[in-house]
């Protein structure tokens, strides 16, 4: 074995002072060192449990392999040399002690089936961020077991601002203070977050580090920060980040439609994801609360959202004719008329004589036309500028009662698309923030001709 030293960051020695007995998440901005902490994890492991040692690290894609593999190599080579040997048609390392690590792909259920049924002492995941929900990664957690006498255990590793941003902090960022033990419900197991910036990381060019950070998001200063501050509470490295605000978008939730105000519904459909339905209200200009809304301002009244409790991007997979009785008695509850707008795609006609989603909708009591929406950036362009405008007394905003969880739950913290830095990542839960743009769209188709009767 080599004797070369192995030099460490100061987060990197607190992440290996960290008992085997706790499980970890390494949730801080990019460039602050985890891939290589996770490497020295394992390295460890290998180290100290020999041929009982098996370890699976994952990322959402085999390309996202790649780093991972560059970091092995140079940590690995420099302690081992030749000895431990790399597979890389397998992705499989194999280390002098009998040790094991599998570098693997996880992005569907069917990717699953790779490792059903098999046993693995340490589990890793690097940029969970990247999963916009957590199911997948809670059933991996079912391979991890061991003998009595050795830990197992589970390391993750994000940054902030990607799909995954709101579970990811909800499970593990605002449950404690960094680097304090706390017990996570779901796992059922002792969690510690462990935050990283590039700042503290002195063996990368910082200076050169943060140009590029900059340049990579020039007109999105809550993302930059986001990255380079490792902050879970910015905005949340958000699309809607400066124009969304609680202050003066939110607005206590209302008993009645007031007299004058228009009403219709804007809905997305899922079955397997969620659907989400809201109640708007547009104002002919008016008070009502204290508030006053200019002409054409839209409330968010109500919301009948299907996701699964602790789930917000996994739909209930009710039928259109259970979805349109719980849209009927919402409508009923405020005495409105179930007409309104959904996706386009709802009246797309699947052939050989069958109807419609839309048809279904109209059989079982619920009339929704066309959102005709456009291409996207026009529609969240229509619902950003909405929504900046709240609050100013001579134009029209866009306000969200409070009593919509679904909303305030997913819309503040979804990411922008990376690779189309205007529009929104589709692979969050943007099923609220797509039904709100339908219905942001026919201020500006309708307002000019005549408010929408329904």
């Amino acid at each position: 074995m080599s004797q070369q030293t192995i030099e460490l960051s100061e987060f990197q020695q607190q992440v290996m002072a960290v008992p085997e007995e706790l499980d970890m998440f390494l949730g801080g901005g990019r460039g602050g060192g985890k891939s290589y902490a996770l490497a020295l994890l394992c390295l460890r492991h290998a180290e100290q449990y020999g041929d009982r040692a098996r370890m699976l690290y994952v990322r959402r894609s085999y390309k996202g392999l790649a780093d991972f593999e560059l970091v092995c190599r140079e940590l690995f080579g420099m302690v081992y040399g030749t000895a431990a040997r790399y597979n890389a048609a397998e992705h499989v390392w194999r280390f002098p002690s009998g040790a094991y690590l599998e570098l693997g792909q996880l992005e569907s259920h069917a990717d699953y089936a790779k490792y059903q049924g098999r046993s693995f002492t340490l589990l890793l995941v690097d940029e969970a961020g990247q999963f916009p929900d957590p199911a997948l990664l809670d059933i991996l957690r079912s391979n991890l077991r061991g003998p009595r006498d050795m830990p197992i255990r589970m390391v993750m590793a994000a940054n902030p601002g990607g799909p995954g941003h709101h579970w990811l902090a909800s499970r593990y960022v605002f449950r404690a203070a960094p680097w304090a033990m706390f017990d996570e419900p779901k796992s059922k197991r002792p969690w510690v977050y462990a935050p990283s910036t590039f700042a503290g990381n002195r063996f990368i060019d910082r200076a050169q580090y943060a140009d590029q950070l900059q340049s990579a998001c020039p007109d999105d200063p809550e993302l930059l920060r986001a990255w380079t501050d490792g902050d879970w509470a910015v905005n949340r490295g958000a699309y809607f980040a400066g124009v969304l605000d609680e202050t003066r978008n939110a607005v206590a939730s209302w008993d009645a439609i007031p007299d004058g105000w228009d009403t219709y519904l804007a809905h997305d459909f899922g079955s397997s994801a969620p659907s989400a339905t809201y109640l708007f209200a547009r104002s002919p200009g008016a008070e009502v609360g204290g508030i006053f809304y200019p002409r054409n301002s839209l409330v968010l009244a109500d919301e009948l959202a299907t996701c699964k409790q602790g789930n917000v991007n996994a739909g209930l997979g009710w039928t259109v004719p259970v979805l349109g009785e719980n849209i009927r008695d919402m409508c009923k509850r405020w005495d409105v008329r179930p007409h309104g707008v959904a996706d386009d795609a709802c009246f797309a006609r699947t052939g050989h004589g069958a109807g419609s989603i839309a048809d279904e909708f109209r059989h079982a009591g619920v009339y929704f036309e066309p959102a005709r929406k456009a291409d996207r950036i026009t529609g969240w362009n229509r619902m950003r500028r909405l929504l900046g405008d709240a609050g100013k007394p001579d134009k029209p905003g866009l306000y969200i009662a409070r009593r919509c969880e679904y909303f305030w739950a997913t819309v503040p913290m979804l990411p922008r698309d990376q690779k189309r830095i205007e529009d929104v990542d589709s692979t969050g839960p943007d099923h609220g923030a797509d039904a709100v743009r339908y219905g942001c769209l026919q201020v500006s188709r309708r307002a000019i001709v005549e408010p929408l009767r329904i």
